[in-house]
Parts: structure tokens; C-alpha cells; sequence
């Protein structure tokens, strides 16, 4: 099984940057690791900010692909074309912020006391002792999800470090310049990424989900925690955010920072508010703060850790497993999270995930996850194009990946949530938008400005209503577009990443060829998970999304999956059983074998 193959020698690690790295453009400095699943046991590929994909670039390298395993425990140096591989029983063991304290000193020795610029990640306990959604952090931030960090473990791969001296260039510094001065402007005017995420970050966006039922609480059970001011953005924002901090080049600067134990630390996101919070009946802000430190510092991914845990706290309520957890009991959570980490006690089950957990002690209706991946924080009975987001994901239940349309669903626009008509549509559309975005190595978050600002600061404008009460008849537009994409050679003002390809690589680029590349990228992941078995079958939420109301009197409260998933296969010209046609990657120039 992919699962199996994942902790194996032909297993890839590929850390890749994109062509935007370097060139100034905003928010471009973002690296992605992908590799096969330990937790789902298909391809995955995790997203990271921070500086390591900058200095990999500045080394010389578009990307590196790791094969093979360590024959001790090891981390690696680059230095330019220079690889070395150095012992690292010293480390190892260590959690990820003294790792890369320890690495940086080494690096230093082997400079002979000379500082140098450079980028580090490492992994900590839960991927050494292969937790299957371990992940790899880089300074404070995180390559989160999929279990790539069990993978270096798996590889005895403690870390990289990275330095190099290649200079970076553009096809046409003026334009270039030009351009990314007028990009970062529409940024900064934007109300969303020029006013809700450098005021409240992404915790800005949990009253907005409690208002609308779309906040997972006590395991999606519901959408609406009592005390959910306790532990939403603006709590955090008056009472404990230091500081706001972006990555490299980035104008939106969404990070928080807070203190723990008399350091300071990064903030929580969205999803570890709400999962951590109303999750598992947690009105505690501090806990929070505190849980989120440890983790990164143990190496786990927040949503998987606390969704498993929210799947025990039920298990254990129902009499499925006896483990002492309870929802709203929290005093010995840092210690279970150790426990995880270490593979001790109940912790060794609880690091094998939702899934594994529910498939051996029952309760699959209540494990939310889809292909193994735990979702995220957005309820989606309450957003149904978000439901069918997490399904047909390629990487499991990803928010991302699964396009994210949530924010046309009530977080941006205030299209019907519980419609279907057009969702799958436009899912399609934006997972292709956002496959793209993401290969040129920028943050996905320079996408919410796609949406000009008035529709978000007006929504009950004329404008706004019309446009909202559009969008579930215009699915066969979509269509249109994604058939003749790319033949569409136009550029929308709204959208600035067309011409910033343009202007930095020297590559014509219209909106319609930008759409295919993202329709490439995704037809083509899925075609690799077909070969470990991917198909609709897999396409799948648990029993308490699509088949219980959240409103026991208002059956639209319930994600109409099946449908929606016969329209997206259309839409995509993959066949009923969610397979792409060989037409369809004959079109896309993807070869079958």
C-alpha cells in the first residue's frame, strides 16, 4: 500500500521552490515538500513559508529530490553545489527549535566560527519516532501536513541547512519592479489582505464562522461553540498578540505572536483556535497558546493532532475506547500530546490518526477526515462547496487544496451556502487558480484579492447582491472557461499574478494559460493517486456530514456530496468513477505511463 511505501527507500522527498522565488514579487518565498503519505498513503505535498525556499534558490537550486535512507542519523549542509552529510546523534531527540539552534552552531563550526546567512528545518520527537502526521519546521514556521516529517524520520534525516551566494534575475527589472510596486499596493488596499489578516491574522475568521454555523465544535457535532469569544481573533489580538510578522517579501504580514513561558512565540492560526477550542469544548485562550508552541516544538500537525484527539474525546464518551479523555477536560493535554510524540502509552495509538483509530475500535461516521487527512476547522454543512472541497482533494481532507471556497460561501462573498448549483464549478476554477499560485512559490493568500473590495465592504451593495445571487447560475461559464482556457488571452486587473510571471520569467502569460497550468498540475496529481487505488470511492466524508443535519429541521444542513461530485467529474471530464480520461491527459499533454 502507498502507506507501507511511504516509509521506504524509493520514497521521494522533493523540496521544491517556484520561479516567482527571488524575483521580488509578493509573498513569493515559499517552498513545498511533497512525498508519499505515511497518513493517507498517497502523494502529498505540504506548503511552507518562511526563508527556506528563498536561500535554496540562493544556493543555486529550483529544487532538491531526496532518495534513499541514511545510514545514521544525519542532517544535511548545502552550501551552493557542496553536499555534506553530518552525524546527528546529537540532536536527535531534540524538539525543533533547540534542533535548529544546535544546527546553526554547527554550521557555524564548519565555517570555522564565521557566521553565514542561511536557512535550516528539522523535525522533531513525533517524526523521529514516526508519527504519521509528523511534520518539518522551518524557524517558526511549518511544513504541517501529511506526515512529511515521519518521512525524514523514516530517513533519519534530522534536518537541512541551506547557504549560497547565486545571484536571482528577472527577464525585465523595470517592469518587474513596477509591477510588484503596484501589486503590493492593491495588497495593502485590499480589505482582506490590507485589513483582516495583518489586523487579526486568520484568527480573525472564527466569529465570522460561529456567526454562520461554520465553526467545528466538540467534533462537528455542531457549528457553534458558547464561548467562542474566549478564544477568536480579537481575544487574541487585545489580550496577547505582541507583534504581526510576515515571511520574506510579503505585504500582509497575518503571523501573531504571543508569549509562552516568557518567550516569545508564534501565535495560533485559525484551525488550532477552533480545533484546540470549541474542538473539544476548550473556552481556555492560554491552553491554546500553549498546546500550539508544543506541538511545533514536538513536530505535529495541529489539525490531525487535535482532530484525532477530538475523535478519542467521542470514542471514549460512546464506549468505543476507554482512554480518559473527555471533551472540556483538558488538564493532562501537553502531556498527551508528549505521549504522541514519544509513542508512549495511549500516545502510540492516538499517532496512527482518526482513520486507523476509527477502523479498529468503530466510530468511522464521526472520524472527519477524507482519504485519511483530517479536516479542517470550516463545518461543512454549513458551506457545501467547502464539503465537496475536502473530498475530492488530492492531498485528503485539505482546505487548500480543496479550493478553498469557503470564501464565496460566507468568509468573502455571501453566496447561498447550502446550494449546490455551481459549487463544484467553481471549485474547479479556484483549485486550479490555486495549483498554479502555488507553483511559482507564492502564499495562497495573495488569491483573496481576487474578489475586488468593494463586494466584501458593501455586501449588501446592488452590486454585491447581484453578483451573489449569480454566482449558483454561472456554472456552465466556468466550464467554458476551464474547456478553452488556454485560448483565453486576457488579463483581469484584479488578478496582478498573470503579468507578474510575465514581467519577471519573460513567459506570455494570459488568465486562460494560467488556468491550464493549474488544471495540469491537479489532473496530474490525481492520476498518480489513481495508481494506488484513488477513485470516487475515495472522494468521501463521514456518515456525520452528509448524512446528519446539523439543523435536525433543515435537511440543506447536510453536505449533498454525490451530487455535486457527478457535476465536478464533468466539469474536470474525468469519468464517473473520478478518473482522468485518457482525452483529457492526452489534452494536457500528461503522458499515462
Amino acid at each position: 500500500t502507498g502507506s507501507e511505501e511511504a516509509f521506504s527507500e524509493e520514497n521521494m522527498i522533493i523540496i521544491s521552490t517556484g520561479p516567482l522565488t527571488g524575483t521580488g514579487a509578493p509573498s513569493s518565498a515559499r517552498f513545498d515538500i511533497s512525498t508519499l503519505s505515511p497518513l493517507t498513503g498517497i502523494t502529498t505535498s505540504s506548503n511552507c513559508g518562511g526563508r527556506f525556499g528563498y536561500y535554496l534558490k540562493k544556493a543555486g537550486f529550483d529544487a532538491l529530490i531526496l532518495v534513499g535512507r541514511c545510514k545514521e542519523h544525519s542532517w544535511l549542509e548545502i552550501d551552493c553545489d557542496r553536499f555534506t552529510l553530518h552525524n546527528a546523534d546529537d540532536i536527535w531527540g531534540m524538539k525543533t527549535g533547540q534542533a535548529q539552534e544546535k544546527m546553526s552552531e554547527l554550521l557555524k563550526e564548519q565555517k570555522n566560527g564565521r557566521e553565514v546567512k542561511h536557512a535550516q528545518l528539522c523535525i522533531g520527537p513525533a517524526g523521529e519516532n514516526l508519527v504519521r502526521y509528523a511534520c518539518v519546521v522551518s524557524d517558526e514556521r511549518v511544513n504541517g501536513r501529511g506526515g512529511v516529517g515521519a518521512v525524514f524520520g523514516w530517513k533519519n534525516l534530522k534536518g537541512i541547512t541551506v547557504t549560497g551566494n547565486k545571484q536571482f534575475s528577472v527577464a525585465d527589472p523595470e517592469k518587474t519592479l513596477a509591477w510588484n510596486r503596484k501589486w503590493f499596493k492593491y495588497l495593502k488596499d485590499h480589505p482582506l489582505t490590507g485589513n483582516q489578516l495583518p489586523r487579526l491574522g486568520t484568527a480573525g475568521l472564527v466569529s465570522q464562522m460561529q456567526m454562520r454555523s461554520m465553526l467545528s465544535t466538540k467534533n462537528y457535532s455542531c457549528g457553534q461553540f458558547e464561548d467562542f469569544g474566549k478564544v477568536n481573533g480579537e481575544t487574541l489580538a487585545e489580550e496577547y498578540n505582541i507583534v504581526n510578522k510576515g515571511c520574506l517579501t510579503c505585504p500582509i504580514k497575518c503571523a501573531r505572536t504571543v508569549m509562552v513561558d516568557g518567550k516569545e512565540v508564534k501565535g495560533p492560526e485559525l484551525e488550532t483556535l477552533g480545533l484546540l477550542g470549541g474542538g473539544i469544548l476548550n473556552s481556555n485562550l492560554e491552553d491554546i497558546l500553549r498546546w500550539n508552541y508544543e506541538l511545533d516544538e514536538l513536530g505535529m500537525d495541529t489539525i490531525s493532532a487535535s482532530s484525532t484527539l477530538a475523535w478519542a474525546m467521542e470514542a471514549n464518551e460512546k464506549g468505543l475506547w476507554k482512554n480518559g479523555l473527555e471533551f472540556g477536560k483538558t488538564q493532562n493535554i501537553s502531556e498527551v500530546f508528549e505521549m504522541v510524540a514519544r509513542r508512549k502509552g495511549i500516545g502510540d495509538e492516538l499517532a496512527e490518526g482518526s482513520r486507523r483509530l476509527a477502523k479498529k475500535y468503530g466510530g468511522e461516521e464521526f472520524a472527519i477526515n477524507s482519504k485519511g487527512m483530517e479536516l479542517a476547522a470550516y463545518e461543512p454543512r454549513r458551506a457545501v462547496g467547502m464539503g465537496l472541497g475536502y473530498a475530492v482533494a488530492n492531498r485528503g481532507g485539505c482546505h487548500l487544496n480543496g479550493g478553498y471556497l469557503v470564501i464565496v460561501e460566507g468568509l468573502g462573498l455571501f453566496t447561498d451556502p447550502q446550494t449546490p448549483k455551481a459549487k463544484a464549478d467553481f471549485t474547479m476554477l479556484f483549485q486550479d487558480l490555486m495549483e498554479t499560485i502555488s507553483a511559482t512559490g507564492q502564499c495562497l493568500f495573495t488569491s483573496y484579492a481576487f474578489f475586488p473590495g468593494f463586494l466584501i465592504t458593501k455586501p449588501n451593495g446592488a452590486v454585491a447582491t447581484m453578483v451573489n445571487k449569480a454566482i449558483p447560475h454561472i456554472g456552465w461559464m466556468l466550464r467554458f472557461i476551464n474547456r478553452c482556457a488556454p485560448g483565453l488571452a486576457i488579463h483581469l486587473p484584479v488578478f496582478h499574478h498573470t503579468k507578474g510571471v510575465k514581467y519577471s520569467l519573460g513567459m506570455p502569460m494570459t488568465f486562460g494559460k494560467y488556468v491550464a497550468i493549474g488544471e495540469r498540475g491537479y489532473t496530474m496529481e490525481r492520476a498518480l493517486n489513481t495508481r494506488f487505488g484513488i477513485s470516487s470511492k475515495d472522494d468521501a466524508l463521514p456518515a456525520r456530514l452528509t448524512d446528519v443535519p446539523q439543523d435536525p429541521g433543515d435537511e440543506s444542513t447536510r453536505v449533498p456530496l454525490e451530487r455535486m461530485k457527478k457535476t465536478y467529474y464533468r466539469a474536470r471530464r474525468w469519468d464517473e468513477n473520478g478518473i482522468p480520461k485518457a482525452s483529457t491527459l492526452k489534452k494536457l499533454k500528461i503522458e499515462e505511463a
